[in-house]
């Protein structure tokens, strides 16, 4: 399996939208990471956006299932940005098969 590193940019004035898909999105990523598709994932701290970590066959998979995330079918999510990333240190070292 690869690792991805996705990069929500928030669309602005979502905040009152995203507060109300919030637990159908959680609800998602958590059933991702009983899967152990998701290993890790969270907001800024600022609120602009959030970090998650994937891990996926190949970046058209992981597309497929970034179609399905609750905040995508609101229309919360601005931007994003994938990147293929190789964790060599600490707790998420070694994922990457």
């Amino acid at each position: 399996m690869t690792v991805f590193a996705v990069e929500y940019v928030y669309a602005a004035d979502s905040t009152e939208t995203r507060n109300e898909v919030r637990p159908a999105h959680r609800e998602w990523t958590g059933g991702l990471a009983e899967d152990d598709v998701i290993v890790a994932s969270g907001p800024y701290g600022d609120g602009a956006g959030a970090l998650l970590i994937f891990k996926a066959s190949d970046e058209a998979a992981l597309n497929s299932i970034l179609k399905q995330d609750p905040f995508a079918a609101a229309g919360v999510i601005a931007g994003t940005r994938i990147t293929e990333w190789s964790p060599v240190t600490g707790i998420l070292a070694g994922i990457a098969a």
